[in-house]
């Protein structure tokens, strides 16, 4: 049984900043990639990956958020973060801790955190 427990988020004003943290723990199924997706409202959960990073450190931005927010993970701890700058009301939504997919994938891993949700006010 893989669990991945999420912390951080909360309430900003643009221009701020927000860490969000995700712990795996158990054996995670599938690839080594852990990744960030967030799912605004009327949206699917898997709809817009922000960030994804794999074991070598290898990672990957959405367009919209390329600059101001950095992914990290702690293979040691199993863990990823992410650190987001600048926020912008658009950046509103749950956020979502994924693991496992592989990194030629365009899929998620099987293995998703609870949410946390980020507000960001203008």
């Amino acid at each position: 049984q893989v669990e991945l427990a999420e912390t951080g988020g909360g309430s900003v004003q643009a221009g701020g900043s927000l860490n969000l943290s995700c712990v795996a723990s158990g054996s995670i199924f599938g690839g080594d990639v852990m990744a960030w997706y967030r799912q605004a409202p009327g949206k699917a959960r898997d709809d817009e990956l922000v960030a994804r990073i794999d074991s070598t450190d290898r990672t990957y931005y959405a367009e919209s958020v390329e600059g101001r927010f950095t992914i990290s993970r702690d293979n040691g701890k199993n863990s990823v973060h992410l650190r987001m700058n600048l926020l912008r009301p658009e950046d509103t939504a749950v956020y979502y801790c994924n693991a496992g997919s592989r990194w030629r994938s365009n899929l998620p891993g099987p293995h998703w955190g609870q949410g946390t949700q980020v507000t960001v006010s203008s």
